[in-house]
């Protein structure tokens, strides 16, 4: 039996150690063999030191990220004197570099500049067809189709698909649906600034069920999410197009997240082959599944009325109706875009730059939506937003110390294997 901090003893220097840790999906393997040496040895001796970095699922607890990839790097020479074979030698297990190159700044890019055309155009659609039900549900549908291409088109790996994966789904997919419908009835009525505002109030949301879970934070999360409260309600208060249905939006499309996050922890965890994309891809077309017979019987006998008054206005603006089109098409390709972009970057960094980047995006998105639609914003309304964001920069600060102390504790776990 392998164990960390304890003496392993072999009789024959072919044998190989394997240690696999599933939970941080990290794999090392050493091997013994004989290499160009005639003469058989007698003794090794080594130090391997085992450095690994756990991630944990940010906000975005769905996915889990691809292990880092390492190298052994060796410290003793290969010409040894074969009269005198000193094979004793330190083996380090160190981060591999990886080149500098533009990729993360062009998926944070993208990721940025994709987010603020949906939410513009998203804002467009609900001013003039002010049916957030069927916009959400055609959102979906264009993300489903977008996966069915590349699947078919072989642009993404087509994952197998099993029937106690997709029963795993169904969790987190019915709250993926709570939560992105939720988010575009509060749009629908209240300025995107405050919705995003309101939005920003989700960790509070993900530390009280958590902890009712039975999860433990330190004091500093907890504090760091008061200001992110005290924040909300100051913009909240003040807001000039303050709508009891957009704050409620919000604050369920908040609740609909989390509870999809910490459900599919529970429920994915043995499906780890599926990649993020490829994951989010099915809880797409699930969601859909689930929302679209649910719009058709909320508000789809309104739908001819309010398409032909969506046109008038159109038309009344100078405007041709293709234009609505146009922003209907938008809306949906730059959501799922949005959303495909979020894993890769995902993928690419740590959940505490993730964190810190969705925070930043936030603020951009506030930014750029109060711009382009000339949204009026008091100044208390304006330091109750900024206060509610700082919040949850530091509640992501709060959170990381957590995991480097668990990875500070994996770093300086030793492996030794004694002379023989």
């Amino acid at each position: 039996m392998l164990t960390l901090n304890s003496a392993i003893t072999y009789s024959n220097p072919h044998q190989k150690l394997s240690l696999f840790s599933n939970r941080n999906d990290l794999i090392l393997k050493t091997h013994f063999t004989k290499t160009s040496l005639n003469k058989p040895f007698s003794q090794i001796s080594e130090t391997l030191t085992l450095k690994s970095q756990i991630h944990p699922n940010p906000s975005l607890g769905l996915f889990p990220l691809k292990p880092k990839s390492h190298i052994l790097k060796a410290s003793a020479s290969s010409d040894v004197p074969a009269e005198e074979p000193n094979l004793e030698k330190e083996t380090e297990l160190i981060p591999e570099k990886k080149p500098l190159n533009l990729k993360l700044p062009l998926i944070f890019g993208l990721w940025y500049f994709q987010n603020i055309v949906f939410n513009i155009y998203n804002k467009k659609c609900l001013n003039l067809f002010p049916y957030p039900w069927l916009l959400a549900s055609f959102q979906l549908f264009v993300g489903s189709i977008w996966m069915v291409v590349l699947w078919s088109l072989k642009l993404q790996p087509k994952p197998k698909i099993s029937k106690p994966f997709l029963i795993a789904l169904l969790g987190p997919a019915l709250f993926h649906t709570i939560g992105h419908i939720s988010a575009c009835v509060s749009f629908s009525k209240v300025a995107v600034s405050f919705t995003h505002v309101i939005k920003s109030s989700e960790p509070v949301f993900s530390v009280i069920f958590a902890s009712f879970l039975g999860d433990k934070y330190p004091l500093a999360v907890w504090l760091s999410i008061l200001p992110i409260v005290f924040g909300c309600s100051l913009a909240a208060v003040t807001e000039v197009s303050f709508n009891l249905g957009g704050l409620s939006g919000a604050l369920i499309s908040n609740v609909g997240f989390v509870l999809r996050n910490i459900y599919s922890k529970r429920s994915l965890d043995s499906f780890k082959e599926v990649n993020g994309l490829n994951l989010y891809g099915w809880i797409t077309i699930i969601s859909f599944i689930y929302l679209f017979p649910a719009a058709i019987f909320v508000e789809g006998s309104q739908w001819v009325g309010g398409y032909h008054r969506a046109i008038a206005a159109m038309q009344a603006s100078g405007g041709s109706p293709l234009n609505l089109y146009f922003w209907v098409i938008l809306s949906g390709v730059f959501y799922h875009l949005y959303n495909q972009s979020s894993y890769q970057a995902l993928d690419e960094i740590s959940p505490l730059t993730f964190s810190v980047g969705n925070t930043m995006k936030r603020v951009v998105v506030i930014v750029s939506t109060i711009i382009v639609f000339r949204n009026p914003v008091q100044p208390l309304n304006a330091v109750g937003s900024a206060i509610a964001v700082f919040g949850t920069f530091l509640y992501s600060q709060a959170t990381s110390k957590k995991a480097k102390k668990i990875e500070a504790q994996v770093h300086n776990t030793k492996i030794r294997l004694p002379k023989y």
